[in-house]
């Protein structure tokens, strides 16, 4: 083995379900068993593709691109002599091992992962052993993937001479780890509001946000509004001041100063005017909102914030839209320089 070794991650399905082939068979294995044997089809990603969609053909185009990628990868970019790497969820090891043999179609031991490489076992360590940026490159969505960033660790446990923990010196990739899984959610939630709600439904949805921040709210008709798409105010009839105008923009776009003055130019004295936007702001419609008590901005970034902060207070329909759970994740506090 050599620094150059090339460095594999797979999975074993979403429950484990192959762990019996990974560390009792010798060998990795993948699933869609519905292609069947591969070994006849030329070494050409548009074939797999091709053999994809006539075997999944409700299948969308980025699902089908996906397969058939991880396919062509494991039977023609995965090399024997290459290292494999097996994160199993029944005992929380992380198994390394060597690629020994070619592609091969095997359905007699379990129908669902036919498409196989055998693999020599060289050694097996606790996740613990390994820095959280390698757990996190490892934890890909894919069920077959090269390992990179972090490839040079994975290579490095087999020569290692004990099992003591990274983690038992300080990990400078937890922060990172933390900063990318709060990253991962904020595009999440900004990618499902810009598809999912266009036009007037994400009025509605940033009316329902509004009340959970205890304002009553008013949604404009679909179709021309004059401008304005909610009207919120904290008392019952919405009489008292302050009175709110929001216009709203599902567009990912930069928004510019002409949109937010034609905004300030419908509100009256004391009111106030809010403009949210999935996208963000130029540096002149800032500026111009700066300059005015009475006017808001607020751009993706910090609906995300508003969002996170009010999750608990959705309704079902919106939590179904973005399904989201309460994790936690480390913090590290960054040393200031005196």
């Amino acid at each position: 083995m050599t620094t150059e070794t090339t460095v594999w991650g797979i999975h074993g399905g979403r429950t484990g379900d192959a762990d019996s082939l990974f560390l009792n068979q010798n060998c990795v294995a993948l699933g869609w068993h519905e292609m069947g044997d591969l070994s006849g089809l030329a070494a050409d990603r548009e074939v797999f593709k091709a053999k994809a969609r006539a075997a999944y053909p409700a299948w969308n185009e980025p699902r089908i691109i996906n397969s058939a990628s991880q396919l062509f990868r494991f039977l023609h970019e995965m090399k024997v002599g290459d290292l494999v790497c097996y994160p199993s969820k029944a005992d929380r090891q992380i198994h390394i091992g060597e690629v020994t043999g070619d592609y091969r179609y095997d359905e007699s031991t379990s129908a669902s992962y036919p498409h196989r490489r055998s693999v020599k076992r060289l050694r097996s360590l606790a996740r613990t052993a390994f820095k959280q940026g390698a757990l996190y490159e490892i934890g890909s969505a894919l069920s077959f993937f090269q390992l990179k960033n972090f490839a040079d660790e994975f290579r490095g446990a087999i020569q290692r001479q004990t099992t003591d923990t990274s983690l038992s010196t300080e990990d400078e990739t937890v922060g990172v780890v933390a900063e990318d899984i709060e990253e991962t959610t904020r595009d999440f939630v900004l990618k499902a509001l810009a598809r999912e709600l266009k036009g007037h439904p994400f009025s509605e949805f940033i009316a329902h946000l509004l009340g959970t921040m205890g304002y009553r709210t008013r949604v404009s008709p679909e179709g021309p509004d004059g401008g304005i798409d909610i009207i919120a105010h904290k008392d019952e009839l919405g009489f008292e001041p302050p009175i709110i105008k929001v216009q709203v923009k599902s567009t990912e776009g930069s928004i510019g100063d002409p949109i937010v003055s034609q905004l300030y130019g419908k509100v009256s004295g004391g009111e106030y005017g809010l403009l949210v936007t999935l996208g963000a702001f130029t540096s002149q419609a800032r500026v111009f909102a700066r300059s005015k008590h009475n006017l808001r901005l607020i751009d993706g970034s910090e609906l995300v914030d508003l969002i996170l902060q009010h999750y608990e207070e959705f309704d079902s329909r919106y939590k179904g839209l973005l399904p989201l759970k309460r994790v936690y994740v480390p913090e590290f506090l960054e040393e200031v320089e005196e």
